[in-house]
């Protein structure tokens, strides 16, 4: 599974993991694929240069990269305590009635709320870049499309290709118009923040729109005969990230998220504001269904959401309160239905892309 691309950044498989865990994003390295470590959830740069740390003893010398949240426009000034106090008391009564109503316990005294996410802030995001940049990552991708034009010369200056994801043809335009080297085309289908746009018509538009950049498709994309018809359209390569959330390297904290996740079928996941206050795919659940309700107060626009449920969202998964409990994930979690190591996932990949290619080559009648 090579293409030019892959070849660029001396991996054996066209296949980028986006993951939040790093032995998942060290792994999928080691099995011959490009591991992105996710940097949202790292509010102190010591915790990240930390765990790149431990990636760099474990990638085997192999390539990786890191994702990051950073608006295109710099936000400066602007502290988590202000937006804080952005956050409407009827919002807040909300997020405790419905807690409230599913039993959901408090969390002990002094105990700390977990993960908020804060990656988008202009100062988070710099502090994550400031460490990444003492490392020899080999990409960076932006999951809120072109960064600072800044950020992207600070990369170039170090050798280090630039990524954005897009959700339609007009997107990607304005990415490789600001020096994006490869264009990550996100489809409906995908987990976490997505478009409106199914992946089998994106891939195409944006391979044709941003022509000669190359392509990653996303969305969707969770065997070898999907991986092929990715290329097919035109990628150089695809981006997956849910296939990993059901790893054994993968660290979600939660038997009871495991169990959903591999009994969930492709049609229980939504397209929901209710994690971040931008349209996510994320597992179906009573927390999606109270957000989404029109009689409800409805979910706030983005960072103000993420901070007011963060507490919520760490209660939930601490107690295991299965009605509540979800995660970002695409439609392509029909599909996990079992825990399997990253090198068994590539391994089924690999296989899965050679009996593709063999049934085409034999529908166009080559030996």
């Amino acid at each position: 599974m090579q293409t030019e691309l892959s070849k660029r950044l001396g991996v054996e498989h066209a296949v980028f993991g986006f993951t939040p865990f790093p032995a998942v994003a060290a792994a999928i390295s080691r099995a011959g694929g490009f591991g992105v470590l996710g940097a949202v959830r790292y509010t102190a740069p010591e915790d990240l240069a930390r765990d790149l740390d431990w990636m760099q003893d474990h990638v085997d010398g192999r390539p990786y990269g890191l994702d990051v949240v950073m608006p295109a426009k710099k936000v400066e000034g602007v502290s988590e305590a202000d937006v804080e106090a952005m956050i409407p008391e009827g919002h807040r009564q909300f997020v405790k009635d419905t807690l409230a109503r599913h039993g959901v316990p408090e969390l002990a005294a002094g105990e700390a709320a977990g993960w908020r996410i804060t990656g988008w802030m202009e100062q988070v995001a710099r502090g994550q870049l400031d460490v990444a940049f003492d490392y020899p990552i080999k990409l960076l991708a932006n999951a809120l499309g072109s960064p600072p034009a800044d950020v992207v010369a600070r990369a170039h200056e170090r050798g280090v290709l630039v990524a954005a994801l897009a959700g339609s043809a007009r997107h990607a335009r304005k990415h490789a118009e600001g020096g994006i080297d490869i264009v990550v085309a996100q489809g409906y289908e995908a987990g976490g923040h997505t478009g409106e746009i199914a992946s089998m018509v994106l891939t195409p538009e944006v391979t044709e729109a941003v022509a000669p950049l190359p392509v990653l498709a996303a969305g969707g994309i969770g065997c070898g005969e999907q991986v092929a018809a990715a290329l097919a359209l035109g990628a150089q390569g695809v981006w997956l990230g849910s296939v990993w959330l059901t790893t054994t390297e993968a660290d979600l904290h939660s038997p009871a998220l495991t169990r959903k996740l591999l009994a969930a079928g492709s049609g229980d996941t939504v397209r929901s504001r209710a994690l971040t206050g931008k349209p996510a795919r994320q597992l179906r659940t009573a927390w999606t269904d109270a957000w989404d309700d029109p009689a409800g107060p409805g979910a706030l626009p983005m960072p103000l959401q993420g901070l007011l449920v963060a507490e919520a969202v760490s209660r939930i998964q601490k107690h295991e309160v299965e009605p509540l409990l979800g995660t970002p994930v695409g439609q392509i979690v029909g599909r996990m239905t079992s825990e399997r190591s990253v090198q068994a996932v590539f391994d089924d990949l690999t296989s899965g892309f050679e009996r593709a290619v063999a049934r085409l080559n034999r529908i166009a009648g080559r030996p």
